[in-house]
């Protein structure tokens, strides 16, 4: 079916795309075969080969089935964006096993919600966050599996990294790491000695088994993990490569800084160029703005998948004239609204094409981008290839509002998930008739370019990440002083939203906005963690006592907007 965007597809770029039925391991495996001496990985100098990946996943597959993983089985990777992330995703698949997804940032108690939910008895783990995955796994793992960084650094660095590692864990008081040696707490360097069983790997339905679990939530904060299945990310993937301009196996190189715990970062920082035969050179922490300016000037990546507070924490940086970012042609930015002035500077300092995309979880995730070539609007641009998008009734979302005007955007397509894990009511909600709800209220102009203009959900978007206001709200009520709370998100020119929390104090107590922060610190990951704390007598709420966080967020609108 002709839709408005197909008059202004870019030049290049194919409408629809050829998903093979294969598992999305098999990615990595033809990858090997048709650019198996070619570098895949770069991580601090060091380089793994198409080909050394594909053995490593092979024989970590086998080792990850010795220790008894098998079809089916969930098993969280708790790993930052170093090898050992591309050989457990992968090995995980191969033996059979779904990837949760798994912010290595969270506490304890929040790992032990999520791997509650997910049924996970196995996770891996780096061991910078042991102290975290030790408070959870009581009860709960059956296995830990846990890597060092040193097992992916060259010499000398191997030798220095130990001193650095018991530097770092000091400052956070959890040296010395006491790893205890139990049966059930492996070594990951041990699973990578496994001979390669690549016969017992078993047969894998790709529309219908699920790869990943990936967790999102909604205005409840209820965590949901979305099931997205090896057909859906091999795609997107697809999808996204598609997307960027055309070249020959093997001649990009992508800079692998967004976390690939995220699904953003899984699908264009991973899969895609997985597909390209190129090259991804890693660095584990984004907000490391100085590293990542050194890196680009060494390594001379081509395309620079990131979120706007990257971009502008490298334009804002003192030293970014010091650095040559001229290498990096392509930039698409994701997980939240790009402003447009950043654009204009980031095209200025490097030369590069910079377009906005959107995208969600549970479409694996992206779903639109501003073409590389061609048309640039102030939105959110075109469907990707394959992708029909609609806008419709908010309240009757089987009703198609006219062209221009404004509704809940719906999205069909490959990447749309198979559905939340065991919530058969949540997902019955944003599927229907196979469109994706997508809880977003935008417009679609007469050139088929889409504008987000709200969000329906309270969904605070921090420095790219998903935090939910009840979340923090539930840490906030453990505090012994704190009879009522409500968080929502406040403007932030870097991270874009920061938490801001609302409290209402118990009759005779006391407490700091210091105090309160310190106490959200041990409950919650860094981004989830309220910037600032205002003490109120009252919160605005609803005749059935509902607290409006819309109203509270008007306020602070209101108040920025305010001189002096």
């Amino acid at each position: 079916m002709d839709r408005p965007w197909h008059r202004q597809w870019p030049e290049g770029v194919p409408k629809t795309i050829d998903v093979p039925e294969i598992p999305l391991h098999e990615l990595l495996r033809r990858a090997a075969q048709a650019h198996g001496a070619r570098p895949a990985i770069r991580f601090y100098g060091r380089q793994t080969t198409y080909r050394e990946l594909d053995d490593a996943a092979d024989r970590f597959a086998a080792g990850l089935r010795k220790i008894g993983v098998g079809r089916g089985d969930r098993v969280s990777l708790v790993l930052p964006n170093t090898p050992h992330f591309f050989v457990a995703f992968f090995g995980v698949l191969r033996a059979g096993g779904i990837v949760v997804q798994t912010n290595p940032l969270y506490t304890g108690r929040e790992l032990e919600q999520l791997w509650a939910d997910a049924g996970v008895e196995t996770a891996i783990a780096l061991d910078l966050f042991w102290p975290s995955v030790a408070k959870a796994r009581a009860g709960r793992l059956k296995r830990v599996v846990i890597a060092d960084v040193a097992e992916y650094l060259r010499t000398p660095l191997r030798q220095l990294y130990p001193i650095k590692k018991r530097r770092d864990l000091k400052k956070q008081g959890h040296w010395p790491l006491e790893i205890p040696a139990e049966p059930d707490v492996l070594r990951f360097a041990d699973l990578l000695g496994t001979p390669a069983e690549r016969d017992r790997e078993p047969a894998i339905r790709p529309s219908e088994d699920i790869a990943v679990l990936q967790y999102t939530g909604g205005t409840t904060g209820t965590p949901k993990g979305a099931m997205l299945t090896h057909r859906n990310l091999v795609a997107n993937a697809l999808q996204t490569a598609a997307w960027l301009p055309e070249k020959g196996p093997g001649q990009e190189r992508f800079l692998g800084a967004i976390p690939l715990f995220h699904v953003y970062g899984l699908t264009t920082v991973m899969l895609a160029p997985l597909t390209l035969g190129a090259e991804v050179v890693l660095h584990p922490n984004p907000r490391e703005i100085e590293a990542i300016l050194k890196l680009i000037n060494k390594t001379r990546p081509t395309i620079f998948p990131g979120v706007p507070t990257m971009y502008i924490g490298i334009l804002r940086h003192p030293k970014v004239t010091k650095y040559d970012l001229r290498s990096v042609k392509v930039c698409i930015s994701g997980a939240a609204p790009l402003p447009n002035e950043v654009r204009h500077e980031w095209e200025k300092v490097t030369g590069g094409r910079i377009v906005e995309g959107y995208g969600l979880t549970e479409a694996s995730p992206v779903t639109h981008a501003n073409p590389l070539v061609g048309t640039v609007k102030e939105g959110i641009g075109l469907p990707f290839p394959d992708t029909d998008c609609r806008i419709v009734d908010p309240e009757e979302p089987t009703r198609e509002v006219p062209l221009g005007g404004v509704g809940e955007l719906a999205i069909a397509g490959p990447q749309v998930m198979k559905g939340y894990w065991n919530k058969p009511s949540e997902t019955a909600d944003v599927l229907k008739d196979g469109w994706l709800l997508t809880g977003d209220i935008a417009r679609m102009d007469e050139d088929g370019y889409f504008f987000i203009v709200d969000r329906k959900k309270d969904m605070i978007l921090c420095s790219g990440y998903n935090v939910y206001p009840r979340e923090v709200e539930e840490v906030l009520f453990m505090h012994p002083a704190v009879a009522e709370a409500a968080a929502i998100g406040v403007p932030d020119a870097y991270r874009g939203e920061t938490v801001k929390a609302f409290v209402i104090l118990k009759a005779g107590t006391t407490a700091t906005e210091d105090e309160v922060v310190a106490f959200c610190k041990e409950r919650l990951a860094p981004f989830k963690v309220p910037k600032g704390v205002e003490f109120v007598t009252v919160l605005p709420k609803s005749l059935v006592g509902k607290v409006l966080r819309r109203e509270l967020r008007e306020r602070e609108l209101a108040r920025a907007k305010k001189p002096g």
